[in-house]
């Protein structure tokens, strides 16, 4: 059976999982993340490392949502690079889409479009 890829997914999720590959590749950033609020807008964001500011990619993107009045999120997709993807990665970034959105799924994805998981609840 073939490993699940955001192929998989329907075109919306094979859509944020798509602007969070292109984010993380386009800035070098360890995570890549995109979200889709509840009127349909997507919002991409790499992960920000500085040494007075350090934000993971979802918690970027999720602030992104919130600062341009998004009312909640439908879903998130996290890219990471490091080691595979981490089941665990990014619990702020998670925490943050609990905020909005208690049920959205996450997608957990490798650079190459690989799903890893899905994060429910």
């Amino acid at each position: 059976m073939a490993e699940p890829t955001a192929h998989t997914l329907d075109p919306e999720n094979a859509k944020i999982v798509t602007l969070a590959r292109a984010s993380r590749a386009r800035v070098g950033a360890a995570q890549g993340a995109a979200v889709r609020d509840t009127d349909g807008r997507t919002y991409a964001a790499a992960s920000v490392a500085l040494p007075s500011l350090t934000l993971t990619a979802l918690q970027v993107a999720v602030a992104m949502a919130v600062s341009s009045g998004a009312p909640g999120l439908e879903a998130a997709a996290v890219v990471t690079g490091e080691n595979g993807v981490d089941r665990a990665v990014d619990q702020a970034g998670v925490a943050a889409v609990r905020d909005l959105a208690p049920a959205a799924p996450v997608f957990l994805v490798r650079p190459d479009g690989e799903l890893v998981a899905t994060l429910n609840q």
